[in-house]
């Protein structure tokens, strides 16, 4: 079975339908691996590289700011305290190393699925007609944009380019830089909240900030390759 979605030309112009997998159409996933999912992207992509200096680690002098007794005042030890002006922090944050969190594989797979069914249910992926853009034009995308009444966050998606190599007749699949979207990238980086990427590098992160999904014809069906691999059904 198949559900069919928007297809569109650069014109935007509804050209008629393009067929998904149900599938990944009606894709579903427990709403607690999907937020575990996006919180364990979101902390991956921290630096973890604040670094704060104690008192210990300060330029600064060790001298007594006053005498112990005698003043009426609380006692003091050293002006590079933390109460001090110019001291050091109190429990500042330090560089952390080894804060990656592990993401299972079939659960990466089974949340974008989620993520991007529902951007299918709600209306909000449709297809483009590939065609050949000969020269950068960022007016023909903004029409676009505005002809298909696009709204939020706009994602385009493109195909890569792979090889196929074979080891001990076993073929296996790389991905390799490619400039066949180079147009269409210089063509929407200034138009504002409108991105461009390739199919194999998208996240679930990607997929639940975009408002509205544009995908290539062909990219359509890299996508249900990748995202259906081993699937029953």
């Amino acid at each position: 079975m198949e559900t069919q979605v928007r297809k569109y030309n650069l014109q935007g112009e509804n050209i008629g339908t393009a067929a998904v997998d149900n599938r990944l159409a009606q894709a579903e996933a427990n709403s607690q691996l999907i937020k575990d999912y996006i919180v364990a992207l979101r902390a991956n992509a921290r630096q973890w590289s604040a670094n704060t200096q104690g008192r210990s680690e300060v330029n600064h002098t060790k001298k007594k700011p006053h005498a112990q007794k005698g003043g009426g005042r609380a006692r003091q030890g050293s002006l590079s305290a933390p109460q001090y002006k110019g001291g050091g922090r109190a429990f500042g944050p330090k560089p952390k190393f080894d804060q990656h969190v592990r993401i299972n594989q079939k659960e990466r797979l089974a949340a974008i699925r989620a993520l991007l069914a529902e951007k299918i249910r709600d209306s909000r992926l449709i297809v483009l007609k590939a065609e050949e853009v000969a020269e950068p034009k960022t007016k023909l995308f903004s029409t676009f944009i505005d002809q298909c009444d696009l709204q939020g966050r706009v994602l385009f998606l493109g195909e890569g380019s792979f090889v196929d190599i074979s080891v001990e007749d076993v073929i296996h699949r790389f991905s390799i830089p490619t400039d066949k979207h180079t147009n269409i990238v210089k063509s929407i980086r200034n138009i504002p909240h409108a991105t461009f990427k390739l199919v194999s590098n998208i996240s679930g992160y990607d997929v639940m900030r975009a408002g509205s999904i544009v995908i290539l014809e062909p990219a359509l069906e890299e996508l249900q390759e990748w995202l259906l691999k081993g699937l029953k059904g």
